[in-house]
């Protein structure tokens, strides 16, 4: 994901290995969702002084 033209990478755990994802972001909040089933895989803020963002 791309922020404040910086590149992020934001783990969501092997389980969700090549699920296809939405993205919802507004400022630094962001959520990711599930695109088939509509279930939300994180929900956190992002912290621009990390490129990787945990599980």
């Amino acid at each position: 994901m791309r922020y404040d033209s910086r590149m992020y990478s934001i783990g969501v755990g092997r389980t969700h290995a090549r699920t296809r994802v939405v993205l919802i972001i507004k400022d630094r909040h962001i959520i990711i969702v599930d695109k088939r089933t509509g279930e939300i895989l994180k929900d956190f803020v992002l912290d621009p002084t990390r490129r990787y963002q945990k599980q």
